[in-house]
């Protein structure tokens, strides 16, 4: 399960894991200061937003290159480029300035923190060894032809499969930076996998919007974000040549966090060897020009 949903809501597990380490190391430091000290809640509030702008920065530093262009991308956090690291570093930092100046809330705010970064660090391994262990689903989707195909035959390359939907706002908004990679990766093979629409409106989408994109497929019941345990869109899955998952990214990518998805593919464990599937291209209506 990549994201947690109840109804209309869904919130992406890593999301929920740091809230949750948040609240832990809430409640263990208002425990702690009921038996001597400073309540530190207010405290631990300010270190998490602190942390994550840290996290923000040392994201926006780290690719430098997709933000000089247009500033405006720097504060635009639905693309959740955040480095963990830096936030890590500044939170403990802060924590021992806070402490070191005010003696009552030293061991409240040290127990606090200690649980909190712990149970993150723990989920989040956790969570990475599973989504690791997940293979590529053995689902048969459709193709512009209308035809059948079956997803695990796209093995042999990497593996980038968007799942999208013509009515979904962040979908419409990476669109191109996903057309962009497609161009850019021949080493990839990216998959768009729309959600529960018909092929004509898709194919008036794409030829309206410009796009060209190659391997667009059609799941009208949903079954691939069932399997993969992601219902919210936009969702995209990484998996390597022999059909291995390596991430997953819940919500709008942009080019630089996209970037930063990409980097799975560049370790030794991604490496390929075998021939891909051809790609299968969505024909344009016949009064567009693609």
């Amino acid at each position: 399960m990549l994201t947690f949903t109840i109804g209309t809501f869904a919130i992406a597990l890593n999301h929920l894991l740091l809230i949750s380490a948040l609240a832990l190391a809430t409640f263990v430091g208002w425990r702690v200061a009921k038996r001597g000290g400073e309540n530190p809640e207010s405290v631990l509030f300010g270190l998490f937003l602190l942390g994550m702008l840290a996290a923000r920065i040392g994201f926006v530093v780290a690719y430098w290159k997709h933000y000089r262009h247009d500033l405006w991308l720097i504060i635009d956090l639905r693309d959740g480029g955040f480095l963990p690291w830096p936030g890590a570093i500044v939170l403990l930092l802060a924590a021992l300035a806070w402490g070191w100046r005010r003696p009552a809330l030293r061991k409240p705010l040290g127990a606090g923190v200690g649980s909190g970064l712990a149970f993150w660090l723990l989920a989040t391994l956790s969570l990475g060894i599973f989504e690791q262990g997940t293979r590529l689903p053995e689902i048969a989707l459709r193709n512009a032809d209308g035809g059948t195909v079956q997803l695990t035959s796209y093995q042999g390359k990497p593996l980038v499969i968007n799942l999208w939907a013509t009515w979904c706002p962040p979908c419409r908004r990476e669109m191109p930076v996903l057309e962009r990679a497609q161009q850019q990766r021949p080493d990839l093979t990216f998959l768009f996998v729309n959600q529960a629409e018909s092929m004509q409106s898709v194919s008036t989408f794409l030829a309206t919007q410009g796009l060209n994109l190659n391997n667009v497929l059609f799941d009208g019941s949903g079954r691939l974000g069932q399997a993969v345990g992601s219902m919210a869109l936009p969702t995209t899955l990484f998996y390597s040549a022999d059909g291995r998952m390596l991430g997953s990214h819940l919500g709008e990518l942009s080019e630089a966090s996209l970037a930063r998805a990409l980097e799975h593919f560049d370790r030794p464990h991604s490496t390929t060897a075998t021939q891909a599937a051809p790609s299968r291209k969505l024909p344009c209506p016949s009064s567009a020009t693609c």
